[in-house]
C-alpha cells in the first residue's frame, strides 16, 4: 500500500467528513505537521510509496520537508507526483475553481522545474494528471520527446486517468507506448477499468488504484450498508492486476485502519456480499463530481 496526499497538502477536498478530519485550524503549518504525523506513521509501518501532485496545494513542499526533516535517502522510498493541473484555490475550501487542467509541453516544463524544486532527486516517476483520449496528450510528440528525455535521467513516465474514458485512456497508452505505470480508479462501485487495467498489467505497466473508498462512500461515512475501509481496500488488493493501492488517508487513525487492509483474505463470500455495489460508469462519475469540497 502506498500513501496519496490529495487529502493532506490542502485545506479542502471532496473525500466526505474531510472538514472534520482537519478541524478548524487548516492553516499550513497545522497541515504541514498533520502531513509529517502521518508520513511518519505510513513510514513506521512498511509504507514506502508516496504520491503527490502539483495541483494538490502544498503536498509537494509537504512531503520535501518531511523526506529531509526525516533524512530520508532517495533510494529508500518511492515518491511520485503528477503535472497537468495548477492549483488556484489560494488555500481557500470551497474556491471554484480549485484547479485548472492545462496538458501543455509549457505547463510540463514549468511544473516538472517545480516538483524538481521540492522534490528533488527522490522523485521517481512523474505522471500526466488525468489523461484522456480526447485531449490528445497521449499522442503529444513535443511532449513525448520531453517525457524520453525524463526518462533517461532515470525518472519513470506515467498516466493517471479518470472518468468514463478510463479504460479507452489506458488502451491508447499501451498502443503509442512508452509509460512505465498507470493510476486509475479502481473500487467496489467502479469496476469498468479492470479489464483496461489487467491489459496494462500483463503488458509489464505497473498499477496504481487511486480512490478506492470511492472518496469516503465505501466506508461507515457512507452508510451502515458498506463494507468499511478495511475490507474495501483488501478488495482492490486481491485484484491480480494491483501492484500498489493508496490510502487517501488525512489522518494517522484513518492510515491505521486503511493498513488493516494487508490482513484481510477477499473471499467469495465478501465477493458476492458486496457485488451488489456496481454503478455503470456515468451513474459513478457523476455523483462523484457532486460532492463537495469540504
Amino acid at each position: 500500500m502506498g500513501l496519496g496526499l490529495a487529502a493532506l497538502g490542502r485545506p479542502g477536498y471532496l473525500n466526505l467528513g474531510h472538514g472534520d478530519d482537519l478541524g478548524d485550524d487548516r492553516s499550513v503549518d497545522a497541515l504541514e505537521r498533520r502531513t509529517h504525523e502521518v508520513l511518519d506513521f505510513a513510514y513506521e509501518n512498511g509504507v514506502r510509496y508516496f504520491d503527490a501532485a502539483r495541483s494538490y496545494g502544498l503536498a509537494e513542499r509537504f512531503l520535501g520537508s518531511w523526506l529531509t526533516a526525516r533524512g530520508v535517502s532517495p533510494g529508500d522510498v518511492w515518491v511520485a507526483s503528477k503535472w497537468g493541473y495548477t492549483y488556484t484555490a489560494d488555500w481557500q475550501v470551497d474556491a471554484d475553481p480549485p484547479e485548472v487542467k492545462d496538458l501543455s509541453v509549457d505547463t510540463f516544463r514549468r511544473q516538472l522545474a517545480e516538483t524538481r524544486e521540492l522534490l528533488g532527486d527522490h522523485l521517481c516517476l512523474y505522471q500526466i494528471h488525468s489523461a484522456t483520449t480526447s485531449s490528445g496528450v497521449l499522442e503529444d510528440e513535443a511532449l513525448r520527446a520531453e517525457f524520453a528525455h525524463l526518462r533517461s535521467d532515470g525518472v519513470l513516465i506515467g498516466l493517471t486517468t479518470t472518468g468514463t474514458e478510463q479504460a479507452a485512456t489506458i488502451d491508447q497508452a499501451l498502443e503509442v507506448g512508452g509509460f512505465d505505470t498507470v493510476q486509475s480508479t479502481w473500487n467496489l462501485i467502479e469496476r469498468s477499468a479492470g479489464p483496461a487495467l489487467q491489459r496494462a498489467h500483463d503488458t509489464g505497466m505497473h498499477v496504481i488504484i487511486k480512490e478506492a473508498l470511492a472518496n469516503g462512500r465505501l466506508t461507515a461515512r457512507g452508510g451502515d450498508d458498506e463494507p468499511g475501509d478495511a475490507p474495501a481496500l483488501a478488495a482492490v488488493l486481491a485484484q491480480p492486476f494491483v501492484d500498489v493501492v493508496l490510502s487517501g488517508a488525512s489522518t494517522v487513525d484513518q492510515l491505521r485502519s486503511n493498513l488493516a487492509a494487508r490482513d484481510i483474505q477477499w473471499t467469495p463470500e465478501l465477493e458476492a456480499k458486496y457485488a451488489g455495489l456496481v454503478e455503470p460508469p456515468e451513474e459513478y462519475w457523476e455523483k462523484r463530481s457532486a460532492l463537495a469540497w469540504t
